[in-house]
């Protein structure tokens, strides 16, 4: 999706791009001229599953004026796979997740993907392959709005080594799961993971 952002708020999908997404849902065009991204988040409602679309011919330069108004936070996670080809997934804050965390200082994306990977499961990564995608959100710490960018990359361990879920960070479970295992998992998850899923050519 290059020079085309997809930002996910709560429930939310905002596209930014220069054509118009094949989507299923009904997606709401937003005008250009009059758009103003805090009052566009003041008014949304953060529980509706709506999908809005904001045309523009350099869609770069709209994600540079929503970028203006957040605080920028990096991260990085990993699509964990076994030997058996199950799949890394965690339990954290009521949702089925991928591990994933903020990026240190002076610390390279790939390798703060690694150790948050590590850190978060008690494995350790045997291979760390290519980038598959980036992903957005935007929530709301305190009075701040946050645009989180995560890299993922694709990721092996071998055998298939015990998990040790990081309690301390709200993890209450830790799991390995087949492919033919993850339907009721994609019902109780967050929009972005089924894009890395995608990415991962597992959906």
């Amino acid at each position: 999706m290059d020079q085309k952002y997809r930002i996910y708020i709560n429930e939310n999908t905002l596209f930014l791009t220069d054509t118009l997404p094949v989507q299923n849902k009904e997606m709401k065009q937003l005008d250009l001229q009059s758009f103003d991204f805090p009052t566009f988040y003041k008014n949304l409602d953060k529980g509706a599953k709506k999908q809005y679309v904001l045309l523009t011919e350099n869609p770069k330069a709209a994600f540079k004026m929503i970028k203006q108004n957040c605080l920028l936070i990096k991260a990085a996670g990993g699509l964990v796979r076994n030997a058996n080809d199950d799949y890394l997934f965690i339990f954290r804050n009521k949702k089925w997740d991928l591990p994933k965390g903020k990026v240190e200082k002076g610390e390279k994306m790939k390798e703060a993907a690694v150790r948050e990977v590590e850190e978060e499961c008690g494995v350790t990564i045997l291979s760390n392959g290519e980038k598959l995608c980036k992903t957005f959100h935007i929530y709301q710490l305190g009075n701040i709005i946050v645009l989180k960018k995560t890299n993922w990359y694709e990721m092996t361990v071998k055998g298939k080594p015990k998990l040790i879920p990081q309690k301390e960070e709200g993890i209450t479970k830790a799991g390995w799961f087949g492919k033919n295992d993850l339907e009721p998992l994609l019902k109780n998850t967050y929009l972005l993971i089924l894009d890395v899923l995608v990415a991962g050519k597992i959906r």
